[in-house]
């Protein structure tokens, strides 16, 4: 199992944990605050020694890695809307690593959220809607935006509007990790025996 294939496993485990959380969200209006501070942390590591150090919540990741298991695996239980989210956000990737003003305007933005931790927490109402209006101003306008589905009464709340623009966020920030350590949307059809391995013994560990 070679270290390459760990990290790039587990960046790909961060990008469906994030989006497993705006399902949840979308269907039930609400989110567990560890797990939402663990992917909205990821977004503020931006020059990490390692990949472990963007993904230091191993709980939380655990439910990404579980992920994989479901949706690569030989599992009856995959889902399509998780899927369609995991589309998304890689075409949309794809567009702001080839967007200089973009990735530009994001690592200025992200500073700005930096400073706003010196006297807020990261699942403050304030940070999460800063973090929502980086996803408008600068992801949500490459491409099509993502379609969520949910239940509409928690939909049109603010709030739950805000936190899903940061969790996309996040997971935005696993999938340029994951293209920056190798991964390729073809290893989803002809690695996936390889990641789900890792994912398994990643969660053992």
């Amino acid at each position: 199992m070679s270290d390459q294939l760990v990290n790039r496993t587990m960046a790909f485990a961060g990008i469906l944990q994030a989006i497993a959380q705006v399902q949840h969200l979308a269907r039930q209006g609400e989110s567990d605050n560890t797990e939402l501070a663990a992917s909205l942390n990821t977004i503020l590591v931006t020059n990490p020694d390692n990949t472990a150090d963007v993904y230091q919540d191993k709980a939380a990741l655990s439910k990404g890695y579980k992920l994989i298991l479901n949706q690569l695996g030989d599992s009856s239980q995959k889902d399509v809307e998780i899927t369609r989210y995991l589309v998304g956000i890689l075409a949309l990737e794809r567009k702001l690593v080839r967007s200089n003003s973009g990735l530009g305007m994001l690592a200025e933005r992200i500073n700005q959220v930096h400073r706003q931790l010196h006297h807020f927490a990261i699942t403050d109402e304030q940070v999460i809607a800063n973090l929502a209006s980086i996803y408008s101003d600068i992801i949500s306008n490459l491409g099509p935006k993502i379609q969520i589905s949910g239940n509409p009464v928690c939909l049109q709340r603010p709030i739950v509007q805000q936190k899903i623009r940061a969790l996309l966020l996040a997971a935005m920030r696993s999938a340029v990790l994951w293209r920056q350590l190798g991964g390729k949307r073809r290893h989803l059809v002809f690695a996936r025996k390889a990641i789900v391995d890792t994912a398994k013994k990643s969660l053992t560990l």
